[in-house]
């Protein structure tokens, strides 16, 4: 699994709630990381942070999606937007799911989970 955020302590949190949760877990801080990473583990699920500077959350989806390699990726949208109409802007860019921050410690595995099997992301990369 992938996290990509450019604030560190979201993206400390997250990985630590996770990897308690047995997952594999590695991070990116921006858009050219994460491709970076996606290239060197290939990742079975993304959890994608929509703003952050250079190229957004938003964007780099669409570069996954339009990836031959790449498109079976589930990607999530994890982020603050919460409007209505939010969700939908996301899928159409080509995210599977929407996860909203804050994050509720509690449940937030099992909510990450619900979008792919668990038993796959904690596969080594």
């Amino acid at each position: 699994m992938l996290v990509v955020d450019d604030n560190a302590m979201n993206v400390e949190l997250v990985v630590y709630v996770l990897r308690a949760a047995s997952a594999q877990v590695q991070s990116a801080r921006n858009s050219q990381e994460a491709l970076t990473c996606i290239e060197e583990f290939l990742p079975d699920l993304i959890l994608m942070d929509i703003q952050m500077p250079g190229l957004n959350g938003l964007e780099l989806t669409r570069v996954i999606k339009a990836h031959p390699s790449y498109r079976q990726i589930v990607v999530i949208a994890f982020t603050a937007y919460s409007m209505k109409g939010d969700e939908i802007k996301m899928r159409a860019a080509g995210c599977d799911g929407y996860i909203t921050k804050p994050i509720d410690v509690a449940s937030f595995s099992q909510q990450v989970f619900s979008y792919y099997d668990p038993g796959l992301l904690s596969k080594s990369p």
